[in-house]
């Protein structure tokens, strides 16, 4: 157990990673010198590097052995994180980060499928537990330890703080975990092809998603461009998947019913747990004008949430019907945004309280029952490869997410502004009255007065109407997660949960 204990410390390291920098990107801009479009590129490599690892990870796991893949991922990601500290240039850190990213991204899987393949089912109710808490817990305080670190010390410990848990995680894996043989013979049958096919297919998708909803989608040539080599590249992959005689990601596990709907599953699972760490955050820099300390101070309440909510949901496991679990999970997940749906300006740490408090627990109580039917109801021989698709479809349940997300607020905020401008202009006394209002508050300034009032004015109408633009991305997400309780039946609960014991 403590070995395997080891093994989650990685991945909770390799997922943290993923938005640990989100709150800090104006500090390693200006550490950098970089520009607005290029300090994106330091959270967008790292998630473009990992997604193509992440299903590929199945593969160098049977060809390397659980052990050797998971110490040469957890040191890969230990020098990179070293160097990402010490870069001095926006280049580097791009390179760095990317190389982070796909070294990392090996361990994520990896710890999944040892989970299932390695554990006998009376550990499934702890062990399940721990991993979905794990995978959960870490995106959502990413940007919490980040605030917390870059306020504290600086930037570059975003990146140091990995150093010495790294090291420990080589060191204990390599000497504890022993889960399984290597099969070298695979490395001479692996399918190049394959692997640049699906780079392509999920790098560019990654890519497209990321920059599409702030570069006006296909009126961009780049969107354009890698839109195109997206599609070519899945067309490739997956006539190389199901063609070639060792596929570099093993497409059968879809076959089995559980695992293909837990993946749906866990796709939309993604665009809540990913998608509410980002419309948070987002909500409280912009209208409450938080800093990055008091926007984690505040999304702490959901990380706490999670963290007691674990033990119970490893008990209610052993008790209730997984399906029942997971259509508490999306009821409770839907009922914290419906809830967000009436948000206003002035909603701050309590009006957000109890919405926060359901979305970590609901994520808990969907989660993990998602994870052991998907899972655990595979044969062990499949488990790698199934882990890797597993984990994937989360990621890009997130990327499509955050693309949505970030879509429909700016294309509802710009509805609400012309709206909103159709009811303050001079034929309205109300809001005639109210520039008079402001005007007098400004009468300090002298001629300046009015236009200092018509631009406060103007602020509070696209206030207003980025506020409006929330609470309809609210609405959307709690009529997606409603859907999911109506899709929870199509699952089917298993004989005999968990997987037996045996380093398959």
């Amino acid at each position: 157990m403590f070995a395997f204990f080891c093994m989650v410390l990685g991945m909770f390291m390799a997922i943290l990673d993923i938005q640990i920098v989100s709150a800090s990107l104006a500090e390693i801009q200006a550490g950098l010198a970089a520009s607005s479009d290029e300090i994106s590129w330091v959270q967008t490599s790292y998630l473009i590097a990992e997604v193509v690892m992440i299903p590929l990870s199945g593969f160098l796991s049977r060809a390397l052995s659980t052990r050797w893949l998971f110490v040469g991922s957890a040191a890969g990601f230990t020098a990179m994180s070293f160097l990402c500290a010490t870069a001095t240039t926006i280049d580097q850190m791009i390179i760095y980060r990317a190389l982070q990213g796909f070294l990392g991204g090996g361990m994520i899987p990896t710890v999944f499928a040892s989970a299932y393949a390695v554990f006998p089912r009376e550990k499934q109710p702890i062990v399940a537990p721990m991993i979905g808490l794990v995978a959960t817990l870490a995106p959502t305080i990413g940007p919490t330890v980040g605030g917390y670190l870059t306020d504290l010390f600086s930037w570059h410990w975003l990146f140091l703080v990995n150093v010495v848990p790294g090291i420990f995680v080589i060191i204990a894996t390599a000497t504890l975990v022993d889960f399984d043989e290597p099969d070298f013979a695979l490395l001479d049958r692996f399918d190049w092809w394959g692997l640049l096919f699906m780079a392509g297919f999920l790098g560019s998708l990654e890519f497209v998603l990321e920059e599409g909803p702030t570069n006006d989608w296909f009126a961009d040539e780049a969107i354009l461009f890698f839109t195109v080599i997206c599609a070519v590249s899945s067309i490739a992959f997956f006539a190389r998947a199901l063609t070639a005689a060792e596929p570099v990601v093993d497409l059968r596990a879809f076959l089995n019913r559980n695992f293909a709907t837990g993946s749906a599953f866990s796709f939309v699972m993604g665009i809540g747990l990913y998608g509410l760490t980002y419309l948070y955050p987002l909500y409280l820099g912009r209208v409450r004008g938080y800093s990055a300390l008091m926007i984690g101070e505040t999304m702490f309440v959901t990380g706490i949430s999670m963290f007691l909510a674990a033990p119970l949901v490893g008990r209610l496991t052993t008790k209730l019907d997984p399906r029942l679990m997971i259509g508490i999970g999306f009821a409770g997940f839907a009922l914290g945004t419906w809830q967000v749906t009436g948000i206003t300006k002035d909603w701050d740490f309590w009006e957000l309280l109890v919405p926060q408090i359901l979305r970590g627990t609901s994520l808990m109580l969907a989660m993990v029952p998602i994870n052991n039917l998907s899972l655990g109801t595979l044969p062990p021989a499949q488990l790698k490869n199934a882990s890797g698709l597993f984990n994937l479809t989360r990621n890009l349940g997130g990327a499509v997410g955050l693309a949505l997300i970030n879509t429909v607020l700016n294309n509802r905020w710009d509805l609400h502004l012309v709206r909103l401008h159709e009811h303050v202009q001079w034929a309205s006394a109300t809001a005639v009255e109210r520039l008079g209002n402001m005007a007098q508050a400004f009468a300090g300034l002298g001629s300046d007065a009015q236009s200092a009032a018509l631009k406060q004015m103007a602020g509070l109408v696209r206030r207003e109407a980025l506020v409006m633009a929330f609470a309809d991305v609210f609405f959307l997400l709690t009529f997606l997660f409603l859907s999911l309780v109506i899709a929870v039946p199509l699952m089917r609960r298993p004989a005999q949960p968990g997987a037996g014991g045996g380093g398959h």
